[in-house]
Parts: C-alpha cells; sequence; structure tokens
C-alpha cells in the first residue's frame, strides 16, 4: 500500500475560518485552499444536503423520479444463464424497470439499490456483487459502443487532443444524496459492513471508490475513498473515520439511515471529493491524479452509483441497501 505522498488532502471545517487536522490530511492556509478547490465545490452551501428540494413520489418507478436515460444498471442475478450479472440497458431502465427486492422506489420516494453478500458477478476476475449504475453518455443510442473512447465515456484534460474529440466529455462531476439502510453483519470481519456508494472507473482501474464501512458493535459508519493508479497500487484518504475493521465507534460518523450527499469531480487531472452532513460544516479533500497514468490515450472513464457490496461471504441471506434520493452527472457541455 503506497503513502498519501502525492495527495493533497484537505479538510474544510468551517466556512473559510477553520481547518481539519485529522489524520491523513494537511492544514493549509486559506489563499492554498481557494486556489485549489473549484467553485463548484467551495460554493456548496456548508451543511445542505444536495437536491434537497426535490420532490419524489412512492407510486412511481425510479425512472419517474430520476433520470435513467444516463445510466445501465448492473443487477446481482444471471436470469438468462449465461454466467454474467443480467444488465438492463438505459432504454428499459429509463421506462420503468424495478425489480423487488434489488431496484425499486421506496415509499418516500427514494431510488432503492440492494444487493446480496452472493450473486451473479460482472466477470470472472471480479470478486464482489453489486446493484449499481453505470453512467452511459450515449443515452439509448445502440450504434455507439460503450467501451472505448467514445461518446458514451470521458476522459481526463490531460488526454492528446485526438482522445478528447473522440470522447463525449471531459472531466466531470457526480453528485448524489442517499442514506445506507443496511451493510453486512456476518462473514470474513475484514469484509463486514463495506460497501461501496460511488466510483469512476477507467479502462480496467478505478480513480475512486468511495466506501460507506459500519462495523457491527459501532453505532457510526466510516466514509473513506481508495485512488487506484492506472496499473498500480490503492492509496487511502480518510473522510471520516477509517477503513480499519477494529475501529472504535467514529462519534462523527454516519448511522444507517441518515441521509448525507457526495460531490465527485475531476478538475485538471485533481480528483475532489466533498461529504456533506445536514447542518455540519462540508469536509473536501482533494487528490492529484497528474501522475496516475489516466491521461493516457487508452484510457476512458465513467461514473458509477448504487451499492457494490464488499462483503462475498456469510450468511445467505446477508446483504446491503442504500436508497438514493438525488444523483446528477454532470460534464462541461454536455447538456443533459
Amino acid at each position: 500500500m503506497k503513502l498519501i505522498h502525492k495527495a493533497i488532502a484537505l479538510n474544510l471545517i468551517a466556512c473559510s475560518a477553520f481547518y481539519s487536522t485529522a489524520a491523513n490530511s494537511e492544514p493549509v492556509d486559506e489563499a492554498s485552499l481557494s486556489d485549489l478547490i473549484p467553485d463548484s465545490h467551495q460554493t456548496l452551501p456548508q451543511g445542505v444536503l444536495l437536491g434537497a428540494k426535490r420532490e419524489l413520489v412512492s407510486d412511481k418507478p425510479p425512472s419517474e423520479n430520476f433520470d435513467l436515460l444516463d445510466w445501465s444498471l448492473t443487477l446481482p442475478t444471471d436470469l438468462n444463464k449465461d454466467l454474467k450479472a443480467d444488465m438492463i440497458y438505459e432504454k428499459p431502465l429509463s421506462k420503468g424497470f424495478e425489480l423487488k427486492p434489488l431496484f425499486y422506489t421506496a415509499q418516500d420516494g427514494g431510488m432503492v439499490f440492494a444487493s446480496p453478500n452472493v450473486g451473479a458477478k460482472t466477470s470472472k476476475n471480479t470478486k464482489y456483487v453489486r446493484t449499481e449504475l453505470r453512467e452511459m453518455l450515449r443515452r439509448g443510442n445502440n450504434r455507439m459502443k460503450t467501451q472505448g473512447i467514445t461518446g458514451n465515456n470521458w476522459v481526463f484534460s490531460g488526454a492528446h487532443g485526438s482522445v478528447k474529440r473522440k470522447a463525449g466529455a471531459v472531466e466531470g462531476s457526480l453528485e448524489a444524496t442517499l442514506a445506507v439502510n443496511r451493510v453486512s453483519t456476518t462473514g470474513d470481519e475484514k469484509m463486514v459492513g463495506r460497501v461501496i456508494i460511488g466510483q469512476i472507473h477507467a479502462t480496467k482501474d478505478e480513480p475512486i471508490r468511495l466506501y460507506y464501512r459500519k462495523l457491527p458493535n459501532n453505532e457510526h459508519g466510516s466514509i473513506y475513498f481508495a485512488h487506484e493508479e492506472n496499473g498500480g497500487d490503492d492509496t487511502w484518504v480518510n473522510l471520516i473515520g477509517s477503513r480499519s475493521h477494529t475501529l472504535q465507534d467514529p462519534q462523527d460518523g454516519i448511522k444507517l439511515n441518515e441521509k448525507f450527499s457526495y460531490k465527485i469531480s475531476v478538475n485538471n487531472n485533481v480528483l475532489f471529493v466533498t461529504l456533506i452532513r445536514l447542518g455540519k460544516p462540508n469536509i473536501t479533500k482533494a487528490y492529484d491524479m497528474s501522475n496516475s497514468g489516466y491521461d493516457k490515450s487508452n484510457q476512458y472513464m465513467y461514473f458509477k452509483a448504487g451499492v457494490y457490496n464488499q462483503n462475498n461471504g456469510g450468511e445467505p441471506k446477508d446483504y446491503v441497501q442504500a436508497t438514493f434520493y438525488h444523483l446528477d452527472n454532470q460534464h462541461p457541455g454536455y447538456r443533459y
């Protein structure tokens, strides 16, 4: 595991007044903070959840509360017996698809994702199962390839000009508001309670995997992320608590069923992650990805959101679940 010598870890804990000195972070002066973090993160209101004014209805499928033409859905099922996880593509997903108890609308109008510990996987090399959205910038245009440098995917600003012209977008952001309703409670103690709730996936690796983890004896959960170098190792960055499987209850953590928001952005090859909790100061951290290898000509990106269960054992009925209340993917020049 690599040390966070490349990371620029910033905690903004009050409206430009104080800076966190938590582990894995470095306090910086106000001028440096203002210069580094883009306006899209700096202008987020403190302690106000994203999409708070959304009106969601309970008697409609998820696609009538959320624009899902930008997404496909991976399920932990194999209904056609092809030994791969089932995929629901943009058009059927956006026309009312739901499948209880894995993907449906909650009584409060939220979009529910649930995944068992054990189920169908996306490939032989994948260890875990998921109920997770995959960004699809093509919006149902089946003539466009889903993989590769195409209009369906986006790239870093450091990519070659010809690559940027072929891609659907250059960099961008993902916003979400959600509540984790349940985490796994059985199985290997090193995997219990872990779930990925947001990602940027590249050609093979992940510039970011955003985790929520709550241990069985803890009341509160942690939020942290991994940055995986292209073809290299993971670097771990804590937002609240840590990924430790022996962590004592993080008093400033997030309880099950507690709503919170995150915003993930890539701006000029720098990764920015902001965590928002109701009535509390926002937390923003940044990671310089200039030397991570994602500006190479074969690298393309897409956002993912939902629940990617990080426990592949335990009791047969064990599962994770989260409910999303806001989801918005944004790219400069992308109009949807």
